[in-house]
């Protein structure tokens, strides 16, 4: 069997979630490779650790296997959570595609299927606070803030634990509610158990959210051009702009940083061009007492290489506006 007629070998975290978008991106890596691909699972720091995110640094946790066994040449190429890579690329690594993003926006999964209002408000007629779990001090913020704006009374409660546990916890009643990324609740086909889906005007989603990445050696030229076929320029583009934002703040894959950019594209679904963006961030006290909010629009050129290039400075810019603001010392200990 000659090198190109062998299984190409993926490497993929074991949990539900990352099974499933790893399997997604296996069956299109078969389509355009003609060659059967098959999952390697890897256990990660981050899914052994019992330890809260902000407390083991979030920056890297579930992708460090994953790319020593692509050094280590143990598999061909990686997906990873694209929220969940450091900012800063190895140059022995190429991120070769990031395909179509899913969904950015955070989902709220509460009982009886209730929105945030509608649960704040059936809180306050028992004489209770709703308890809502996250494991993110973004959402926490941000839910935090939202709450104070609304009159509502709301205890953020840390967890950890995958989509089955999380959910587990409100079917228990263990707790009134818990947000999740969108993204991953479709990726396993339980969407429909989401009571409402928060618009980003009030909970922006990490720099990110809902994109996947798929890694290979840079050494390996011809797996990365054809691994580059699943790439989106749309998503390359947006996702470039929010963690360029989240690089020049210093901050890792844990800190209280929310982004997303809004790409407008005119044209057909195959010849779509970008016009414009719009970038927003934002970063707050995990009580929500304190939120810096800001964003930036700016012009898109076609060109990829010239796109990469102003989405990364117009992250830069908002970050320093931010700064300036005093966002740093809304984050706690910044990733340095």
């Amino acid at each position: 069997m000659t090198d190109t007629q062998r299984a190409l070998r993926l490497g993929t975290r074991r949990s539900k979630l990352a099974m499933a978008q790893s399997g997604q991106v296996a069956e299109r890596v078969h389509q355009v490779t003609g060659r059967p691909v098959e999952l390697v699972e890897i256990t990660t720091y981050g899914d052994t650790s019992r330890e809260h995110l902000a407390q083991i640094g979030g920056t890297g946790v579930f992708v460090t296997a994953l790319r020593d066994a692509l050094l280590g040449g143990e598999i061909d190429f990686a997906v990873h959570s694209l929220k969940d890579l450091p900012t800063t690329q190895p140059e022995e690594l190429t991120l070769a595609a990031i395909p179509t993003r899913e969904d950015p926006r955070d989902a709220l999964v509460a009982r009886d299927g209730l929105t945030f209002r509608e649960l704040t408000s059936r809180a306050a007629a028992e004489g209770r606070t709703a308890r809502i779990g996250t494991g993110s001090p973004r959402r926490m913020a941000q839910l935090n803030a939202w709450a104070r704006e609304s009159g509502a009374a709301v205890e953020t409660v840390p967890i950890r634990g995958n989509i089955d546990t999380r959910i587990g916890y409100v079917e228990k009643g263990e707790l009134d509610a818990v947000v999740l990324a969108a993204a991953g609740l479709t990726r396993i086909g339980r969407l429909g158990e989401a009571g409402e889906l928060l618009s980003p005007d009030t909970v922006l989603p990490a720099p990110g959210q809902g994109a996947l990445a798929v890694e290979c050696a840079a050494a390996n030229s011809a797996l990365a051009a054809q691994l580059a076929e699943l790439d989106d320029p749309l998503t390359r583009a947006a996702v470039t702009a929010e963690r360029s934002l989240l690089a020049a703040l210093e901050a890792g894959c844990s800190a209280p940083v929310g982004a997303l950019a809004d790409l407008r594209a005119d044209g057909s679904a195959g010849e779509q061009t970008v016009n414009e963006m719009r970038l927003r961030g934002v970063v707050g006290t995990t009580d929500g007492t304190t939120l810096v909010q800001l964003s930036t629009t700016g012009h898109v050129p076609a060109s990829p290489d010239e796109a990469a290039t102003l989405m990364t400075r117009l992250g830069r810019e908002l970050a320093a506006e931010m700064l300036a603001k005093g966002a740093a010392g809304l984050m706690g200990e910044r990733a340095l």
